[in-house]
């Protein structure tokens, strides 16, 4: 076996690495997985350039920023990270408080984020510029991944955040209210992506064809109708905190290729487009971003058959 670290945010487009552990399917192909979930994204891209991770199933802008010298986090090298598969066009929803009607609501409150300039921050960004609002009208907090987020609206520390599911079906299950989602207003946006340094690929090419095989027949398994009840059975194993009034919600999601994961694994171009688009309209760089072979390189994904 060779042994392969993850490290990725908790949520529920994990149900892939869960059925292809639970179905021996990376065993089949020669890996050893290790996962771990990340508080946080900076720790998470500080812990994957650093080597004690070797992929990491990120945000895709995450991958854009670090290359770009705009992460959050102190690097203790160079990063030469890159997208090698997708995962998710994944929906982002801005969550609230249940007495929150509107956006003129939001004025004079706090509300949570992973970390500032992330991409998913500047979806929200972007929903609160097109509602009219400016960044003098709301505070954005750094409080981390999206179970800590969640809890600090719920607990009432911050007015809302964006949450993806099964977070997003959770918080609906509680009362909260979704005042927008990512998909009102982009037609597509890659959000999740599984990501590595080209140098530990390079010299480790067995390792992450193995993953992305063992990976690709969990996908397989997810997206087959036929095993939606063991699907939603093993998430909720994995991720006892959704109740059952809220798997059905959280299945359709991410079952959906418009809101979920996205059938191939494949890298939607549309996608990439808007994310390099929001990081050059919100970003701290000079020039726009438009040359997603920076950040992408499919032959891996490519030379794997299952």
């Amino acid at each position: 076996m060779i042994p392969v670290k993850l490290i990725a945010f908790p949520g529920a487009p994990n149900l892939p690495i869960f059925a292809a552990e639970e179905n021996d399917y990376f065993k089949e192909a020669g890996i050893g997985l290790q996962m771990e979930t990340t508080p946080n994204s900076a720790y998470q891209i500080q812990n994957l350039v650093h080597g004690t991770f070797d992929i990491a199933g990120t945000a895709f802008d995450n991958v854009v920023a670090y290359q770009e010298g705009q992460g959050v986090a102190e690097l203790d090298r160079e990063p030469d990270l890159f997208a090698f598969m997708g995962a998710t066009q994944i929906e982002l929803a801005f969550v609230v408080a249940p007495d929150i009607a509107t956006f003129d609501d939001l004025k004079g409150q706090t509300i949570a984020l992973d970390a500032l300039t992330t991409g998913f921050a500047f979806v929200l960004y972007e929903m609160l510029e097109k509602a009219g609002l400016s960044s003098d009208d709301y505070t954005m907090v750094p409080v981390g991944a999206t179970p800590q987020r969640w809890e600090s609206v719920k607990t009432g520390e911050h007015i809302g955040t964006i949450t993806i599911e099964p977070f997003t079906s959770i918080a609906k299950a509680n009362g909260f209210k979704v005042l927008q989602s990512s998909s009102d207003i982009l037609s597509a946006y890659q959000g999740g992506s599984f990501a590595a340094s080209r140098a530990w690929a390079a010299a480790n090419p067995d390792a992450l064809k193995g993953f992305i095989r063992g990976y690709l027949k969990g996908l397989d398994w997810t997206l087959d109708p036929a095993n939606r009840d063991a699907g939603a059975t093993l998430l909720q194993k994995r991720m006892p905190q959704i109740q059952p009034r809220a798997i059905n919600a959280v299945m359709a999601s991410l079952l959906s290729p418009l809101s979920g994961l996205t059938p191939g694994a494949s890298i939607i171009d549309e996608g990439v487009t808007t994310v390099l688009r929001l990081r050059s309209q919100f970003g701290s760089g000079a020039s726009p971003l438009t040359e997603p072979d920076r950040y992408i390189d499919l032959q891996y994904l490519q030379n794997v058959s299952i």
